[in-house]
């Protein structure tokens, strides 16, 4: 997963250097778009219904979407995220939506679109691994996005090697 570092105040760049991008718990990835505060208020919450959920991050998902669409409060948050441990990747919305990419192709914010149609472009290029893509994609991005910058954060994931059945 990456993220740029740029926050923008309509068309004033505010911040370069923030991090969207981020790991929680050694095993989940999260990346946001949105209103700082309200990312990270979701952040929190997304943390306590793993606790509640005792790690299975669709249902945390899930309870948090429901949470988002329900409480008063957290109506009024402008925000996206997108999660992913080693076995699902889910973007999260203030809508309530809950999806899981049919790709693998997660993309949020004002770059998000450009990021998007880069990746597509490129996910069958057998000579690109995931991280590849994602920073060709986010260069891409932030070489069209006026609100996209190149200061880019990367995390990734170790993936578990599957048990195979006897």
């Amino acid at each position: 997963m990456i993220g740029d570092g740029q926050v923008s105040r309509g068309p004033t760049i505010v911040k370069g250097n923030t991090i969207k991008v981020r790991k929680l718990r050694n095993d989940i990835l999260v990346g946001m778009a949105g209103a700082v505060g309200d990312c990270l208020t979701l952040i929190e919450r997304l943390e306590r219904h793993l606790d509640e959920t005792s790690g299975n991050l669709t249902r945390a998902c899930v309870a948090l979407a429901k949470a988002w669409r329900t409480e008063k409060y957290l109506r009024q948050l402008d925000a996206m995220i997108c999660v992913a441990d080693p076995t699902v990747s889910l973007m999260v919305s203030g809508n309530g939506d809950v999806i899981e990419p049919q790709d693998g192709i997660m993309a949020v914010g004002s770059g998000g679109t450009y990021a998007y149609a880069c990746a597509k472009g490129l996910i069958d290029l057998e000579n690109m691994d995931a991280e590849q893509i994602a920073r060709k994609s986010m260069t891409v991005a932030a070489d069209i996005c006026v609100y996209t910058n190149h200061n880019f954060v990367q995390e990734t994931l170790e993936t578990k090697p599957k048990i195979a059945e006897e």
